[in-house]
């Protein structure tokens, strides 16, 4: 097949990806240019507006200090079931993989849902910490930040496994046994041999857990209520509950530009390890 054969099959593709993800993006962008009061004209006061004022400006250092931590928490969770996963399980690794992707078969709200159940006061959480002793009274984890991180690692860290798990299961056991005859530690064997291979895992992992993050504002919305409020729903009031879709298109440029400069970063760190 010539060149100029494989161009043309790639033609539907393109035209498809301009009129459903690029031309939206242009509108956008075009729309946050302009007044919510109706005049006509372009003016960057949308802009203006969000970086002059304290309250998004905290909101956008939550969003960031939210997506670090269940990042953080995703991959101490993450590195030590995938490499369980990877090098100590033989036939069962399948059926945790299972258990691990199973979520993502469900819908978004029904597993926000049922940690709402499980959280609230009165719920399943205080009933079994109430009834084992260790806990005497309401739990009071809804609607605060803690239940937001709860609901955001439960939604994003089997991204974190997957890579992780793919990158140990691609690595030779080999390596592992020439480290502990040369009589490295255990420890010397991890920091050395084990983890810097799998780093690539981690990197992929860190930004598939990071940068959906930002953007996220189900598990916020609904576990935190208003202590859970971070950009992702100030977008979403904007554009459904406010009708300031002008300022609400140029607040989602700011994300999209945090977005891209978070994936940036992680990619340039990516590269020391062949990403």
């Amino acid at each position: 097949m010539n060149t100029d054969k494989r161009q043309a099959i790639t033609f539907p593709a393109i035209i498809t990806l301009f009129v459903f993800a690029v031309f939206p993006l242009l509108i956008m962008l075009f729309n946050s240019f302009q007044n919510d009061d109706g005049t006509v004209g372009f003016t960057i006061s949308n802009y203006l507006k969000f970086f002059s004022k304290t309250t998004y400006l905290k909101l956008t250092g939550r969003t960031i200090f939210n997506s670090l931590i269940v990042t953080i928490i995703s991959l101490i969770i993450s590195y030590p079931l995938a490499y369980i996963m990877a090098k100590k399980l033989k036939g069962l690794k399948n059926i945790v993989m299972v258990l691990i992707i199973i979520p993502f078969f469900t819908n978004q709200l029904v597993r926000v849902y049922s940690w709402l159940i499980f959280l609230q006061d009165g719920g399943i959480l205080e009933s079994i910490l109430n009834s084992t002793g260790i806990l005497n009274g309401p739990i009071g984890i809804l609607y605060t930040k803690t239940a937001v991180i709860i609901g955001l690692v439960h939604a994003f860290f089997p991204y974190m496994v997957i890579t992780i798990y793919m990158a140990l299961e691609r690595m030779d056991n080999s390596l592992i046994e020439v480290s502990a005859s040369l009589g490295a530690s255990a420890f010397t064997t991890f920091t050395k041999v084990i983890f810097p291979i799998s780093m690539p895992g981690v990197i992929s992992g860190i930004m598939l857990v990071f940068v959906p993050c930002l953007g996220s504002f189900v598990e916020p919305r609904i576990l935190g209520g208003v202590n859970g409020t971070v950009i992702g729903t100030v977008i979403e009031d904007q554009f459904f509950e406010i009708y300031g879709w002008n300022f609400g298109a140029a607040i989602a440029f700011i994300l999209l530009a945090m977005v891209l400069i978070s994936m940036a970063a992680i990619s340039k760190l990516g590269k020391r390890y062949d990403i």
